[in-house]
């Protein structure tokens, strides 16, 4: 695997079936070849879902995303955007935005292209707040889709850009065990983290992520101010998120907390 991580620490750049890309710690994922913004799972109005089954959570979830997609969008300046599917929560979460986030989302979609990937969540994407849907969209050496097709990625006529599994890594420092998203990925596939302020993580040492990928694969830890790579052999168990929710950060143990330095 050809990775390089930025002095910044924020970014690194990985080779997937020969296509540059550049993970964020933000969790996007930036394609300047095609400048393209791609991001998966942002899951809006998953709080607001919640609240309708009695389990109250702090209604900020939507706002909070946007406003990471926002500046996401601002640093870059893409010519299109890709969400990965599962950008929003349930077939009834377009009527559940309130105004300021509709306004922000629709600004957004403006003057760009912007492709909706449809995905379990959200076979069908809303209407009226601009951009297209399609299934998947296939162009250099890359398919994009919400979820990665079944069978290790040798097995890949080219290479994969997916979501929906909400990867999330764990590695022992020390005396702390840390977890936190991250993006998951080998020389033909890479899965992303979720972007969603309530988007959750499974394990990648989970059965479901872990027979995507070949054997000598690794990943990117979102850290509070930097990425940090881990290989798969260093990964450990992921602690459960203490409530029905996470925020993106690390977590050690049940306090918030970050790795140390490089």
């Amino acid at each position: 695997m050809t990775i390089r991580m930025q002095p910044n620490g924020r970014e690194a750049t990985l080779r997937i079936n020969g296509e540059t890309l550049c993970a964020d710690l933000d969790g996007s994922l930036w394609w300047p070849g095609r400048r393209t913004l791609v991001v998966a799972d942002l899951h809006l109005e998953k709080g607001s879902a919640y609240a309708r089954r009695g389990q109250l959570l702090p209604p900020y979830d939507s706002a909070a995303t946007l406003a990471r997609l926002a500046e996401a969008i601002g640093r870059r300046d893409p010519d299109r955007v890709v969400c990965l599917g599962d950008s929003f929560h349930d077939r009834d979460a377009d009527g559940r935005l309130d105004d300021g986030c509709r306004g922000r989302l629709s600004a957004l979609t403006a003057g760009r292209q912007w492709l909706w990937l449809t995905g379990n969540h959200d076979p069908v994407p809303p209407a009226g707040l601009g951009g297209q849907a399609a299934a998947e969209l296939t162009e250099g050496g890359l398919s994009l889709r919400h979820e990665a097709r079944n069978g290790p990625s040798a097995s890949l006529s080219g290479g994969e850009i997916s979501g929906h599994y909400h990867p999330k890594a764990s590695v022992r420092v020390r005396y702390h065990r840390l977890s936190g998203r991250c993006f998951v990925f080998d020389q033909r596939r890479l899965v992303l983290p979720a972007f969603g302020a309530y988007a959750g993580g499974l394990d990648v040492r989970d059965r479901a992520i872990a027979t995507l990928m070949a054997r000598h694969h690794a990943v990117l830890m979102l850290g509070r101010n930097r990425l940090h790579l881990v290989s798969a052999a260093r990964l450990g168990p992921c602690e459960p998120a203490a409530s029905g929710y996470e925020d993106g950060a690390f977590r050690v143990g049940t306090r918030q907390g970050g790795l140390p330095g490089p």
